[in-house]
């Protein structure tokens, strides 16, 4: 086992990678609180013209798609590098590492959510299904499963969010087997590229083709795995080119291609003239390459964050502190909205976004870190998984 193997700061962090974190978490956020808003009876068609409206808050699953290929471009990029290269890979020692990273907070929610049923809390209570089956489909990373196949329906708040956890859980426990096993076999590097390329092309035909209902269309493995292999090729790459000298000026253009391909996908929705474009599937995979040329120019070439955009990315460095508990913020603050009735709404779409930071930096400083710490034996600070 090499010294970082386990717990060494083995990747940096990178101002781009965490600002892409930043803005797909507030996107889901925004998504979020504008629905609960919406069927509370509460819009913001006075406020807001439509197209702008559309941006800031209908764009939570374009965030979700741009966290599947960072996730995938993380989580290989470190273990190149904590293990010397995927071929090295060590399963007891990446399970341990993402268990540390995940569980605490996981378990801790499942735990609040149960309680919340028990005592019939407003807006928390299990409807479609049992509790024990929820919480079963959460242990064993079905719950998109769950919903879309078995249920058609939402889980309530702080359960729905689940979905995407299953989609990258699965990733997890895959993962370190596939490298284990494909790189033991004869050119067992073109197996695991051909693997990743599959699922590539298969995320495309999930979404247009293969769904069994609309809501399968967005949450099913297949449907999310293309961004998750797209990020891994590209931190297989970002890799293999890292001592090699490129020219600062071919990166500063693909920096600029990756954030013009998200703008396009986010201000153009698809309903419009995009609709085929979004029909097929493709749309999603445009996003996530989008993606993924920012976190290759990025790595390649670090450099520190614009001040302004550290709000930003502080909340991609709490992205999963921020993602399993704004739905409380969200489901009381409209309930409290709803009853007093008071203040411009505009104000409470600010506040209540707001406020997801300080409850996401309590989650990350009194529970998530600490366990991470140790249970890995030891923290990398710097660490970005």
């Amino acid at each position: 086992m090499t010294p970082n193997e386990a717990s060494g700061p083995v990747t940096p962090r990178f101002a781009g990678v965490d600002l892409l974190r930043g803005l797909s978490i507030l996107s889901v956020v925004l998504l979020h609180l504008w629905l609960r808003m919406y069927f509370a009876g509460f819009q913001l068609d006075q406020h807001i013209l439509p197209r702008l409206q559309y941006i800031l808050f209908r764009n939570g699953g374009n965030g979700v798609t741009l966290f599947f290929a960072v996730s995938g471009f993380l989580i290989t990029l470190t273990s190149l590098r904590r293990f010397g290269g995927l071929e090295n890979m060590r399963p007891a020692t990446f399970y341990r590492i993402r268990f540390a990273r995940i569980a605490p907070l996981l378990l801790s929610l499942l735990a609040i959510l149960s309680v919340l049923h028990l005592t019939h809390a407003a807006g928390f209570r299990v409807k479609g299904t049992t509790l024990p089956l929820a919480l079963f489909s959460a242990f064993t990373f079905h719950l998109n499963w769950l919903e879309a196949i078995k249920m058609h329906s939402y889980l309530p708040a702080n359960w729905d969010v689940l979905w995407s956890l299953s989609v990258e859980e699965m990733f997890y426990v895959f993962f370190p087997l596939v490298c284990l096993l494909a790189f033991r076999l004869p050119r067992g590097r073109w197996i695991f590229l051909t693997i990743l390329t599959t699922f590539i092309i298969l995320g495309p035909l999930a979404r247009s083709v293969l769904p069994a209902n609309d809501m399968w269309r967005d949450t099913s493995y297949l449907a999310s795995m293309d961004g998750i292999a797209l990020g891994c090729l590209t931190a297989l790459l970002t890799n293999h080119l890292a001592k090699r000298p490129i020219r600062p000026a071919l990166l500063i253009a693909l920096n600029v291609i990756g954030a013009a391909t998200i703008l396009w996908i986010i201000i153009w929705p698809r309903y419009t003239w995009m609709r085929p474009f979004g029909r097929s599937g493709i749309a999603e995979s445009t996003l996530a390459l989008g993606a993924c040329l920012i976190m290759f120019a990025t790595v390649l070439r670090p450099r520190r964050g614009r001040p302004w955009t550290a709000p930003i990315r502080w909340y991609g460095r709490h992205s999963y502190e921020v993602y399993l508990t704004h739905e409380f913020l969200i489901v009381w603050g409209t309930m409290l909205y709803a009853k007093i009735h008071r203040g411009p709404l505009l104000l409470w779409f600010l506040a209540i976004p707001l406020l997801t930071a300080p409850l996401g930096w309590l989650t990350a400083r009194y529970l998530s870190e600490p366990m991470n710490r140790r249970l890995r034996g030891a923290a990398p600070p710097g660490s970005t998984v």
